[in-house]
């Protein structure tokens, strides 16, 4: 196939991770830099899954060629004279060959090892350069690009001098070691092994939870009654967040409108103000604008430049906040809804799943065609109920 099977899984799989950014993120009101950085991030993770088996199945083919090279074809041929018999019996005793088929997903030498290189250094700039600094670039308060940069280098401080103690130590160990020189190649293995020292110890600390608490939650899946009481649970505990996020939100709102009415349209730091309001909600900034009618004058104290800063930042994280926790909560109440819904149509004679309210997604072809809510033919089995009932 000379490389085919490589190009089409390149495409196919862009193509599925375009999808899925298109599908979980909001394309338009999103900075290109930032869908930049996880369009690719998320390509190459898809990548190192469907690439793997080519590589495998590559890797035997290659293995069994060089297997049939270091024991080639050996004919012997051994007489033994019969005592009973005239003619002496030959008899040629082959080594058996594998045989090597190429297979369909067969990639060229040339091209998997620096596949495998431009993966791995682009993972490594993104993990550890990139996003973070992305993210903490975000979050700032500054109002210049300047100020975005210097904010996210200070906040990294402390996760880059993990990795760079990580690499300083690995850097002595080297220093000392005799038999060991300074090459770039050494360089390269010492950031490669601090790279996989802490993603290995990430990585014990989550499989230690999720080795038990993702098969547990399977298991308990099956029961209705379980789940409708943990997301009961849950509810509870994000209804709290909720009310503390909304009011966190409304305090903020409170220092902006505060500052909104002291620095006036001919102040110097008054395009700050407006890259505050900015990202405030659309009624924060109704209510704003009336209060700004309403007032009669200006405050006393305008505000520094530090002080809008720190308001800024704040405004983020308390926006933020508040739209999780409202997402958070309009999924746990359908939910919530959906698993009554389940409770009342198992001990319902009519043998059929009737929603209490509608649901605001459209349904899918699926289920509109194959999961109906008509179960009464599946059989008399209250076991059977369940099982139509957990594919709704």
């Amino acid at each position: 196939m000379s490389g085919a099977a490589l190009a089409v899984v390149v495409v196919v799989v862009f193509l599925l991770a375009l999808y899925l950014l298109q599908r979980y993120g909001d394309l338009r009101r999103q900075q290109r830099m930032v869908l930049l950085g996880t369009l690719l991030s998320w390509y190459l993770c898809f990548l190192i899954v469907f690439i793997l088996p080519l590589d495998v199945s590559t890797t035997i083919y290659k293995q069994c060629i060089l297997d049939n090279a270091i024991h080639p074809t050996s004919v012997t041929q051994e007489r033994r004279t019969n005592q009973t018999d005239d003619n002496s019996a030959v008899n040629p005793t082959d080594s058996i060959l594998k045989v090597c088929e190429e297979p369909w997903s067969y990639i060229p030498d040339a091209i998997l090892p620096v596949f495998w290189r431009v993966v791995y250094w682009t993972s490594q700039f993104l993990t550890w350069l990139l996003l973070p600094f992305m993210q903490s670039y975000a979050r700032s308060g500054a109002f210049s690009r300047v100020g975005k940069i210097k904010t996210a280098l200070i906040e990294n401080a402390i996760y880059y001098g993990t990795y760079l103690l990580i690499f300083i130590s690995l850097l002595v160990y080297v220093a000392a070691h005799p038999q060991w020189k300074f090459t770039w190649t050494e360089l390269q293995t010492i950031g490669i092994t601090a790279a996989n020292t802490w993603g290995l110890f990430l990585l014990v600390l989550l499989l230690g939870y999720g080795l038990v608490e993702i098969p547990r939650s399977y298991w308990l899946a099956s029961s209705h009654g379980y789940l409708l009481a943990k997301t009961y649970f849950k509810a509870a505990k994000v209804a709290t967040e909720k009310v503390a996020a909304e009011e966190n939100l409304a305090d903020v709102m409170e220092e902006v409108a505060g500052v909104h009415e002291s620095v006036r349209y001919n102040h110097c730091l008054r395009k700050c103000v407006d890259t505050i309001i900015t990202k405030c909600p659309s009624e924060y900034k109704e209510e704003l604008g009336r209060t700004v009618e309403s007032s009669g004058g200006e405050q006393n104290v305008p505000p520094t430049k530090r002080g809008l800063i720190k308001l800024h930042k704040k405004v983020i994280s308390a926006v933020q906040s508040h739209g999780q926790t409202q997402v958070q909560w309009s999924i746990l109440l359908e939910e919530a809804f959906h698993l009554e819904d389940v409770a009342k149509s198992q001990s319902s004679p009519i043998r059929q799943f009737i929603h209490s309210s509608p649901s605001e997604r459209h349904a899918s072809w699926i289920h509109r065609f194959i999961y109906t809510p008509t179960v009464g033919e599946f059989g008399p089995k209250r076991h059977t109920y369940s099982i139509i009932f957990n594919l709704q």
